[in-house]
């Protein structure tokens, strides 16, 4: 009988190198799926052709049943944030998606949706309308507007007054589906398992509420509910994958922003359009959550960025908390050892005196 284990291999004894972080060229095998078994899938989020729809928000929610909530995580409750038109706010147990909304105040070097004013020349160099004159404000708009150069004082994609021009940011959150997961190796239940498609799932029914995943995931996705006490996160449509089907919000994105399929074809891929965008001079984008060396072995879901991590939310060096389990139970050893010698020491010091 197969033996699938929810615990990273270095805490089951399956890993003799004790790998707690780092690749790992087949999380599933490592969890115990030893027989044939699916290809690693992911998410493959490119924000620079996201649009903010939210179909993605609301195809998750509509999929898996989720409750809606607010922007503070009540239930059942419909408050606007006042952050634009991000009323979701942050991931939660009932938001597995989150499209986040990011106005920035700088030079567009990406043709995205913005609105920019008129530079401050043209404002100087323009003669104000005679509004004593009847119909003279009505000439001074039909003159504007017939005029083409003038119009360019309005494009945030030409005008020169970079400090005035406005661009959107926007980059749909889930899950990272860690290939080092600290939530698995904190679970005390096992109500966190390892599917045989290499992403992270939460079986609600083992959940006991205690909490301790919630701490251990170093982007803050898994959450608790304030009802019940056990915690839910985004599953990737684990039900959907075992009927050969994508995920939900894959299915709904209209532009292609969300992709899913196999890992390492999605890699690829991403280095290629990471390469386009470097040739077409948006120095700025970078990958988030590629890299297997990094502090959780790679992502399952990653992004491609228009900026830095901070600026969508995102921690910009997330390390598996379970990482420094040896080094940590090696001090406390050496710790627990000192204490035990001074001990002794007083008391044979004792008896001798």
């Amino acid at each position: 009988m197969t033996q699938i284990s929810s615990a990273s291999p270095a805490l089951t004894g399956n890993d003799p190198k004790n790998r707690l972080f780092g690749p790992l060229p087949d999380v599933s095998a490592e969890a115990g799926y030893v027989e044939e078994h699916p290809k690693r899938v992911g998410f493959f989020t490119d924000t620079s052709v996201c649009i903010g729809c939210k179909a993605c928000e609301v195809a998750c929610k509509e999929w898996n049943t989720l409750p809606m909530d607010d922007s503070h995580g009540e239930r059942d409750a419909l408050g606007l944030s006042g952050m634009s038109y991000d009323n979701t706010g942050m991931l939660g147990a009932n938001s597995w998606r989150h499209v986040a909304f990011i106005e920035q105040s700088r030079t567009v070097d990406l043709p995205m949706p913005g609105v920019g004013l008129p530079g401050a020349a043209a404002r100087q160099d323009t003669v104000a309308p005679d509004l004593s004159r009847p119909n003279s404000l009505a000439d001074a708009q039909q003159s504007s507007v017939l005029n083409a150069e003038a119009l360019t004082e309005f494009d945030p994609q030409t005008t020169q007054s970079g400090d005035r021009e406005v661009r959107w940011l926007m980059s749909s959150d889930v899950c990272k589906h860690c290939t080092h997961a600290g939530c698995l190796d904190v679970c005390p239940t096992g109500a966190l398992f390892r599917t045989e498609f290499g992403t992270v799932v939460v079986q609600q029914d083992i959940c006991n509420g205690c909490g301790y995943c919630v701490p251990a995931c170093p982007y803050g996705v898994i959450d608790q509910r304030k009802d019940d006490g056990r915690v839910f996160k985004c599953t990737m449509c684990y039900d959907r994958l075992t009927d050969g089907l994508q995920p939900a919000c894959a299915t709904a994105c209209p532009t292609q922003s969300i992709q899913f399929g196999d890992l390492d074809e999605l890699q690829a891929r991403a280095d290629a359009r990471l390469a386009t965008l470097r040739e077409q001079g948006v120095e700025t984008a970078r990958l988030y959550g590629r890299d297997e060396n990094d502090g959780v072995g790679g992502a399952g879901a990653f992004f491609l960025l228009l900026d830095e991590p901070e600026v969508y939310g995102l921690p910009p060096d997330p390390i598996v908390t379970t990482r420094d389990l040896p080094a940590m139970w090696k001090a406390a050893a050496t710790g627990a050892a000192m204490i035990i010698g001074i001990a002794a020491t007083a008391v044979f010091g004792s008896r001798r005196n």
